[in-house]
Formats: C-alpha cells, sequence, structure tokens
C-alpha cells in the first residue's frame, strides 16, 4: 500500500498554543462549450446541444496551520483522470501550498465526457481551461481565507429507490423509475449537513451529503446540466439570501435511483428534476438552520489518500469481447479504461478537528457502503463521498456480486469482488489511527 498524501497522523498540529480551522469558499463556471459528446448513457446518440443549466467547480479550502485542504466538488459525471488531477494537485501546491486536494463528482449524466486517458493523448480544450479556473479558485479560497467554525446536522429526504429488485426466486430485475414509489430496500435517506461559518455566525459553506443517482434527465436529453444536485444547491443558497457556497457531495448511490429516473424530456422531465432537487434542497435548509456551528479549543485536519491493490475482477479478453457486445465501440471507449491486471485505487480519508470523519470511495459504491461507514465509524458525525479521486466503476457488495443485475455482475465492475469491503475497512483503521486509538494503520495490501 502506497500513501500519495497524508499529513502527519499523530498528534493534531501544534505550530501555535492554540491552532485555529480557517476556511475559505470560490466556485468557477466549468460548463463546456456546446457540441461536445455527452457521458454516461449507451443509448444517447449524438452531441450535446444546448446548456439547461450551467455546470460549476466549489472549492472549500481548510486549514490548520500548515495542514491545507482543498475540497473540489464538480457538477460533472466523474473525476478528472489521474494526470489531470496531477497538474491540478503541483499548480496548487506551487501557488497556495496546498498540501491535499480531494476532487469528487456529482455524478450527473449530463456533463461532457471525461476519461483517464484521451485518444492521442491530447487532453480536451474545455478540460485544460477547467482545470485553469479549478486551480485559480483554490487560490482565491486559500487567500480570502479566515478563521471558521463548523456543525453538523441530519436530515432525512425521500427521492430515491433501490434500483436493484430482488425477487422471490433470488433473481434480480431492473427497477429504473419509481413514479408510485413502491418500498424498496437498502436505500438511505439520511441528508448530512456541515455547515462552515465565519466566526460571527455568518454561513459561509453548506456541504450536503446524499446518496441518489442524478439521473432524472435521460437518455433524450442533450443539454448540459447537473441535474436534481443542481436545484438542490441553488435552493440552499437563495434559502441563506445567496452568501453561503453550497456543495452537494454524492454519497454512495451505485444501487439508488431518483423516483423519476430516465424522465423523457417531453413528459416534464425537467419538472421532476426540479422537484426531487427542491425537496433534497429544502431538507437541507432546514438541518442548516438549525446547526449551531462552535469553534474547537484544539483544532485540527488530518488527511490521509492511501493508494490500495486490487486485481481485474474478470478474464481480460472476455471482458473486453462482453463490453464491445454490450456496449458497442464508442462508450465502451469513453466508458471504460484502458485493461490492466491489477489497479491501484485511492482511498481517501480525513478528519476534522478529531469529530467530523470523511471516507472517499473512486468509483460508484453500493449504499451498504455508505450506511455500514456510518454504522461503525468511530466518531459520530461522518459522510461518505462517491467518485472520490477517480473512477473505477462499480463496487458492489459481496453478496450483491452473489445475486448480479447491474452494477454486480456487468461489464460495469472491472475491480475484485471484495473491493468496497476492504476500502471501508482501511477508512476505519485510519480513522482509528488519527484518533490516536491505533498506532498503525493494519497492512491491508493482502487482506
Amino acid at each position: 500500500m502506497d500513501s500519495i498524501t497524508s499529513s502527519d497522523l499523530g498528534d493534531p498540529p501544534s505550530s501555535a498554543a492554540n491552532p485555529i480551522l480557517m476556511g475559505g469558499v470560490a466556485e468557477v463556471d466549468i460548463t463546456p462549450p456546446v457540441g461536445l459528446p455527452l457521458w454516461g448513457y449507451a443509448a444517447r446518440s449524438g452531441p450535446s446541444r444546448g446548456i439547461l443549466d450551467p455546470l460549476f467547480a466549489r472549492v472549500l479550502v481548510l486549514e490548520v496551520g500548515d495542514q491545507r485542504l482543498a475540497l473540489v466538488a464538480l457538477d460533472l459525471g466523474r473525476p478528472f483522470g489521474p494526470a489531470s488531477l496531477e497538474s491540478l494537485r503541483a499548480a496548487v501546491r506551487k501557488s497556495s501550498q496546498i498540501s491535499s486536494v480531494l476532487v469528487v463528482a456529482s455524478h450527473t449524466h449530463a456533463g461532457p465526457i471525461v476519461q483517464d486517458e484521451y485518444p492521442g493523448g491530447d487532453t480536451p480544450h474545455w478540460e485544460t481551461a477547467a482545470l485553469t479556473k479549478i486551480a485559480q479558485a483554490v487560490d482565491e479560497a486559500h487567500w480570502h481565507s479566515l478563521p471558521v467554525r463548523i456543525g453538523t446536522g441530519y436530515g432525512l429526504v425521500s427521492i430515491g429507490h433501490n434500483r436493484r429488485r430482488v425477487n422471490q426466486d433470488g433473481t434480480i430485475s431492473w427497477l429504473d423509475r419509481n413514479p408510485t414509489r413502491i418500498p424498496t430496500a437498502p436505500v438511505d435517506p439520511v441528508v448530512s449537513v456541515l455547515r462552515v461559518d465565519t466566526r460571527d455566525g455568518s454561513p459561509l459553506a453548506i456541504l450536503v451529503n446524499f446518496a441518489c443517482h442524478p439521473v432524472t434527465l435521460g437518455p433524450d436529453n442533450f443539454e448540459f446540466s447537473a441535474d436534481f444536485p443542481g436545484v438542490a444547491t441553488k435552493t440552499v443558497r437563495e434559502a441563506f439570501a445567496g452568501k453561503p457556497v453550497c456543495f452537494f457531495l454524492q454519497g454512495a448511490p451505485a444501487d439508488i435511483n431518483p423516483f423519476y429516473a430516465a424522465t423523457p424530456r417531453e413528459q416534464d422531465a425537467v419538472k421532476m428534476r426540479d422537484w426531487e432537487g427542491e425537496e433534497l434542497g429544502r431538507e437541507a435548509v432546514r438541518v442548516a438552520t438549525a446547526i449551531q456551528s462552535r469553534e474547537h479549543a484544539q483544532a485540527s485536519l488530518q488527511f490521509a489518500e492511501d493508494l490500495m491493490p486490487f486485481q481485474l475482477r474478470w478474464d481480460a479478453e472476455e471482458w473486453r469481447r462482453s463490453t464491445l457486445s454490450a456496449y458497442g465501440q464508442a462508450f465502451s471507449d469513453s466508458f471504460l479504461p484502458r485493461i490492466r491486471q491489477e489497479w491501484r485505487l485511492p482511498v481517501v480519508t480525513f478528519l476534522i478537528n478529531q469529530r467530523v470523519a470523511f471516507m472517499g470511495m473512486p468509483g460508484e459504491p453500493f449504499v451498504e457502503f455508505q450506511i455500514n461507514w456510518r454504522d461503525r465509524c468511530p466518531v459520530r458525525d461522518v459522510f461518505f463521498l462517491g467518485y472520490a479521486g477517480g473512477y473505477f466503476g462499480y463496487f458492489p457488495t459481496i453478496r450483491a456480486a452473489t445475486e448480479g443485475g447491474y452494477g454486480a455482475t456487468s461489464s460495469t465492475t472491472w475491480i475484485e469482488v471484495g473491493a468496497g469491503e476492504r476500502m471501508v475497512n482501511h477508512a476505519l483503521a485510519r480513522t482509528y489511527e488519527m484518533l490516536g486509538r491505533l498506532r498503525k494503520v493494519p497492512d491491508v495490501t493482502n487482506w
């Protein structure tokens, strides 16, 4: 197991007698030009034709002494590839001495195609332009940071269902849309909110963590859109008179769809999208309004991004053939990675003030991982981030992998079974280490 970046995982920073938490925010429009192909649906053909609503990158920089973390939330289907992420890290490390950068994506299916590697090795112009804007936003957030205090709160909202329906005979059916709202399980209705305030109690940033696929707009949509998360963030911001930057942080939605998934545009898809986003946004507003943020006497910020080794799940040649048969060449080229036998996946853990714990998986985790992380984490306030630091397809639970169905046995999975369980266990061990309750994270390389 390799470590990409990690803060001092021992005692909290002690560069000052009473270290304080600093915070800054920024956001930039990264909407690409119309005419680029859209990401996320094999059934979609043709490039983008317009902009329904803009796509943003939102930046929160947190600092304690010389530990500086930039959290970048994208209105995209997935994070940028390794080379682009490294260029961003290098730029802000040089300009603002940012020690750690975490890039997450909302997973909207109405954003541009993003790939780890592009044909000919040429990164699209829109992506390089977006990376430049994001680096500038990180610098802006850093240079305008000020002492902050934080608080957390939790609510419940019902806008989605589990799209893998387990039948009485043990087979799995696909439940794409659920307009009559038939109860399904498992589903995680929890809305987790982190509020970052200035010292006078004014909200600077509101982070909303929730698990649901942003796929209300279906394959017949050819306009760029942040889908329901964009409506949710707008709802929150307007409720606070436009002052705080609102972040949507996608959770573990691999098997969770909104009730009105893939609604045709001619059947009021935008109306359905707005209903889902407003439901989520209003609950986040209710929770955020009730939060009483507090300063911590000994602020600390601890971060680790570790590379864990995993094997290819399938025989490489059989996997290639089945993927081409299922999706065709064009979609396979845009969605799937270059075949390799082993991958090293970034697993993120960070802890704020030894009280608020985050973990991130680099792909599409089944919702049970989010529930399991919350149940087992040694601190009360926990956040789970999907699509964090990279994209490596679906991570089904071991049980789901035996049952089958989309996201569990299809070509949308390429990492070995059990990867999700190992990543949650690793993040738990890291958190215990950060709390000083483990002297060293166990070697998980050969688990």
